[in-house]
């Protein structure tokens, strides 16, 4: 399969990045800055490029048959409408290139997640985060609405542990205490479901 991963400078990129590879699929990266990534220049194609912008998108959504987007903010709590714009350019590019298949990565706690958070959590989003989460709603109100064959993947807190293979799954899980997972491990999870039906069109809520 032919992917276009969008973020793919970012901690959880390059982990889709090495993910994708493993599983023999053809790997596209996509960022605004992809100097890091040059040490990967024979092994897959690296577009430089703005993920607000639908003309970049499309040059390198062309011929693909999948877009995961693993889009953040780093370590800054404000959005500054980097997920809704870029939700708009994405949806854009994929229907003018007729891509259909849209993998997203979210945030455990960000729109209906919220109701499954602890206490603490519920705490943190509604707070210090509530700047990025509302837009990240705002972002997945936008893919919803799409014609995309769309899975929108929540996460718990994300670590650079090591790919385990093991973790919990579900459109709604009841967390407890300080949950994470790694993002070796979201990343695996994301490149099996592109060959699982059974999650288009739904949340799905990962942890450790």
């Amino acid at each position: 399969m032919k992917i276009l991963i969008i973020g793919a400078t970012g901690q959880t990129g390059r982990c889709v990045i090495q993910s994708a590879l493993d599983a023999g699929h053809e790997v596209t990266a996509f960022a605004r800055h992809t100097e890091s990534l040059n040490e990967l220049d024979d092994q897959i194609e690296i577009i430089t490029g703005d993920a607000i912008s639908t003309p970049e998108l499309e040059k390198a959504m062309t011929g693909k048959d999948a877009v995961i987007s693993t889009l953040g903010r780093g370590k800054s709590t404000r959005a500054h409408n980097l997920f809704t714009r870029a939700a708009v350019s994405i949806v854009n590019a994929a229907n003018h290139t007729e891509v259909k298949r849209l993998i997203w990565m979210s945030s455990f706690g960000v729109g209906e997640t919220f109701k499954d958070a602890n206490v603490a959590q519920k705490v943190a989003y509604s707070t210090m985060l509530r700047n990025i989460y509302t837009n990240k709603a705002d972002a997945e109100r936008i893919i919803r609405l799409s014609h995309l064959n769309w899975t929108i993947v929540y996460p718990s807190a994300l670590t650079n542990g090591n790919l385990t293979g093991e973790y919990q799954i579900g459109e709604h899980l009841r967390m407890s205490g300080a949950p994470r997972i790694s993002r070796a491990d979201v990343a695996d999870c994301m490149i099996n479901l592109l060959k699982d039906d059974e999650w288009i069109h739904r949340g799905i809520e990962i942890t450790n």
